[in-house]
């Protein structure tokens, strides 16, 4: 039942292979800790089960985020057995997750992403103009690590990208000159290199990206760059929307930016830029200024 489950996600609710991944993790786990053999078992289970489970996940460290998104899974599941007539009664109905801990995006400082900086740290041949190709779009387009990787190069124009966001909608994010050019310099050499492929991004062999690959690539990049705790393809997606807030872009264009599906996805950076505008207030204005001793 689980398999029809996956295909009812995939096909009608359209939802990215990683998410239906997660989905299916977390199910598996809690099958795992319910002892459910057959679909008949699931109509056995109660809120005092699933509630169990959570005293379980939160003994074992599980953060409050992670909780909450696991029983995300379990009542998106348990609400289409109901659909499809397997239980009578929902038992995620009175269930209620853990707070979540109120967390910050992290992000880069300007500073340390100066041009000067980040182009020493690569080299002339296929692999070192495709990375930092890869950094810069991650940047200066706050595109997600899944997007980059299905960027094909029939979705890039001198304008703008074309992406394929979360289901699967589609959004169009301006570029400047200087990228538009540095992506058509490495298409150019894609092809005196024979590589054939409709993705903008591949590996040497020409074959597809992965998600761990770029991970890598990317923690390595900001590894030379920055001592923040966290180096990811989504901690560039974090910059690109703080540093654009910073310079005064509005939220409704950020949000249409990232792809967010409301508002509220987006307000998050607000934090961030206004802790950005008292640091600048605490040193330009005069009863702002640290005084020294």
């Amino acid at each position: 039942m689980l398999e029809l489950f996956i295909q009812y996600l995939s096909f009608e609710k359209r939802y990215s292979p990683h998410t239906i991944g997660a989905y299916e993790h977390d199910l598996n786990q809690f099958i795992s800790f319910a002892d459910i053999k057959t679909i008949q078992d699931f109509q056995e289970v109660n809120s005092f089960l699933v509630r169990g489970w959570i005293v379980q996940l939160i003994d074992d460290r599980i953060s409050n985020r992670s909780v909450n998104r696991k029983l995300a899974s379990l009542r998106t599941y348990f609400r289409w057995l109901r659909k499809e007539g397997i239980i009578q009664v929902n038992p995620m109905a009175k269930i209620q997750g853990p707070r979540n801990e109120k967390r910050l995006p992290v992000f880069i400082k300007e500073s340390e992403l100066d041009l000067s900086k980040t182009s020493s740290l690569f080299s002339s041949d296929f692999c070192g103009i495709r990375d930092e190709l890869i950094f810069e779009l991650f940047y200066q387009t706050g595109i997600r690590l899944s997007e980059l990787i299905g960027l094909k190069d029939i979705d890039i124009n001198e304008q703008h990208i074309k992406v394929l966001g979360k289901r699967n909608k589609e959004r169009l994010i301006p570029v400047s000159k200087e990228l538009a050019q540095s992506i058509r310099l490495f298409q150019d050499l894609k092809r005196k290199l024979h590589i054939e492929s409709p993705k903008l991004f591949t590996r040497e062999n020409g074959k597809d990206l992965y998600p761990a690959f770029v991970y890598r690539k990317i923690n390595a990049i900001l590894g030379s760059l920055t001592t923040a705790d966290k180096k990811s393809p989504h901690v560039l997606r974090h910059t690109f929307a703080t540093h654009l807030l910073n310079r005064g872009t509005g939220l409704e264009t950020l949000k249409d930016l990232l792809g967010h599906a409301n508002l509220s996805a987006t307000q998050v950076y607000t934090h961030n830029s206004f802790a950005q505008l008292t640091a600048v207030y605490a040193q330009a204005h005069p009863r702002g200024m640290q005084k020294s001793k």
